[in-house]
């Protein structure tokens, strides 16, 4: 029983073979069946925005699909080609090889294979938790700034004639406004007529392969027409039969060359396929989900499709959305786009000869348009002004920088704004409300009122070396600006979750500070990791029993006790902590 357990944690997909049916078949059937002719056109398309030939992209739809429908734990998350990891890929690799060359795609695959191997180590180690430190608004500006890229690197299949790269895009936009004499209408045509027709589809029904039809119609125009003949440039010849096994040779310094790429790879290409699979997995109530063995799956599928030579695979939210609209029960509709594409790889690869380029860029271009989010960026800014600023500096630096140097400095500015805002954290000064024992923020509720010749503070949070300073400052700049004298300080503890060695030395510090000047401290509220840490350090036994208290008001009763200044009935203090 442990021996089948054991197994089934290793390999998922056991869990949901164990009952499976084929009534579950026959819809897994179907929504494989429409998601391949989708990833057929949309594999090309993104291969050719990577700077490899078209084939490597269907490849991509064969072997990393098999072996994540395996391992994945997302019932629904299809995973192939994408457009964010398609632009990096040639962004990063472009530095280093020529696009469409032979050395190109042996570091595209050398790529994927690392970023295979750091995604299954980040699995085994359980470390799923580290895409929580690429926020969302550092990842909508960069995916916003990304789709301009991306629809910029395709004007030349657009517009119809060749644009030289350029890291900078104020540069490609120049040359394209110089040369548009050089504009090639019947490649203009088809792009824009295949992007009409691929969102007419999209508006009836996501679940219509729109860019398989305007691709069919496009290879009969083509061939009718003799578009190849008039300038209007095609896929041309792709290899016929299934990938086989490669082994990749690489050196050190090929290492040091794609290290970079594969690095930014492996932690964009984890945020954005652990979060479609959760989001799918949530929406179909799915209590399979596991982010550490995604991660394993994902390793696994690009290490396995590197040695077939696919391109580097990741999650597509389009492609999981029609997987998901079109009933999918579990991963065995994975596995039939799988099989299909193979059998599209060994009998009808030649039947895309004439497909237009032009279509893929409609494809392309259509894809991308989802990836811009203005309307998040402006709600940013309605609600969290840092958050808005982050997803601006990121989408700027993108657009101006490049998109590595664009994700690594929108993702340092986020983490500033983290540590500035850990660094000074809230601090309210607390009034106690009319004819009640609750005591809130003097600032936000006008009715509350300030206990004379006592301050009440609240710390709104972890009381560690960050932070300390500003603790120390604030509370003292409060002390001298008061109105009249203050004799007690009421620490309310409840939010202070953890004390590191820096806040506890603070602490007495500050305890010896007030003492110099005749003004009591008394804590209230502590919650037990931060009660420890003071016991464990003899804080507690300084501070005094007859110091600390479970409530503010308990404390502010005490101290009116002590001075005979009640303002209200005399009540008994029952909940005085007497022992640590």
């Amino acid at each position: 029983m442990k021996k089948k357990h054991f197994l089934r944690s290793l390999i998922p997909s056991l869990e949901w073979l164990s009952d499976y049916s084929f009534g579950l078949f026959k819809k897994d059937f179907a929504a494989g069946m429409n998601v391949l002719v989708i990833l057929v056109p949309q594999g090309m398309a993104y291969a050719l925005l990577a700077g490899v030939p078209p084939i490597y992209g269907l490849y991509a739809g064969l072997v990393p699909l098999l072996l994540y429908a395996l391992l994945g734990t997302s019932m629904h998350l299809s995973i192939g080609p994408a457009a964010i990891s398609s632009l990096l890929l040639m962004e990063g690799i472009s530095q280093v090889a020529e696009p469409e060359t032979a050395s190109f795609v042996k570091y595209v695959l050398l790529t994927g294979l690392i970023v295979g191997l750091l995604q299954l180590l980040f699995g085994i180690a359980r470390l799923g938790f580290w895409i929580r430190f690429l926020s969302r608004p550092v990842i909508i500006g960069f995916t916003s700034a990304a789709a301009i890229i991306i629809g910029t690197s395709q004007f030349k299949y657009l517009l119809g004639f060749d644009i030289p790269r350029s890291p900078s895009l104020l540069e490609t936009w120049t040359y394209v406004g110089r040369n548009l004499d050089q504009f090639h209408p019947l490649t203009f045509a088809l792009c824009i007529g295949g992007l009409a027709l691929i969102y007419l589809f999209r508006r009836i029904h996501r679940a219509i392969p729109g860019g398989l039809i305007a691709a069919v119609l496009a290879i009969a125009a083509a061939i009718f027409f003799k578009l190849d003949t008039k300038g209007v440039e095609i896929v041309g010849e792709l290899p016929q039969g299934l990938p086989h096994f490669q082994l990749l040779w690489f050196s050190w310094a090929d290492l040091q060359a794609v290290l970079p790429t594969a690095i930014l790879l492996a932690f964009l290409s984890m945020v954005e396929s652990v979060g479609i699979a959760k989001f799918w997995s949530v929406k179909s109530n799915s209590n399979y989900f596991d982010a550490n063995k995604e991660l394993i799956a994902y390793g696994i599928s690009k290490i396995g499709g590197a040695f077939f030579q696919a391109l580097p695979a990741s999650g597509s939210n389009s492609r999981s959305a029609v997987n998901f609209q079109s009933g999918a029960q579990t991963q065995m509709s994975s596995i039939v786009s799988a099989v299909f594409m193979a059998l599209t790889l060994l009998f009808f690869s030649q039947l895309f000869y004439y497909l237009p380029k032009a279509i893929l860029a409609s494809i392309i271009l259509l894809a991308v348009t989802s990836l811009f989010s203005y309307r998040e960026i402006r709600q940013l800014w309605d609600t969290h002004r840092p958050d808005f600023w982050a997803a601006v500096l990121t989408f700027s630096a993108t657009i101006i920088l490049g998109v590595r140097d664009g994700i690594l400095l929108g993702g340092f500015f986020a983490v500033l704004t983290v540590l500035y805002q850990n660094a000074r954290p809230h601090v309210a000064l607390l009034g106690r409300l009319p004819d009640s024992q609750y005591y809130r923020n003097l600032e936000r509720f006008p009715l509350a009122q300030a206990i004379p010749h006592c301050l009440i503070v609240r710390f709104d949070n972890a009381l560690y070396y960050f932070n300390v300073l500003h603790f120390t400052d604030t509370l003292e700049e409060l002390i001298d600006q008061a109105e009249d004298r203050i004799e007690c300080v009421i620490l309310d503890a409840s939010k202070i979750h953890t004390v590191d060695s820096s806040g506890l030395r603070t602490l007495e510090q500050f305890q010896v500070f007030l003492s110099n000047r005749n003004i009591t401290l008394y804590f209230c509220g502590l919650i037990g990791p931060a009660r420890d840490q003071l016991a464990q350090n003899g804080l507690l036994k300084k501070i005094g029993t007859d110091r600390q208290f479970l409530t503010v008001h308990d404390a502010v009763l005490h101290y009116q006790d002590q001075t005979q200044s009640y303002p209200w009935k005399k009540e008994a203090v029952t909940t005085k902590i007497e022992k640590t």
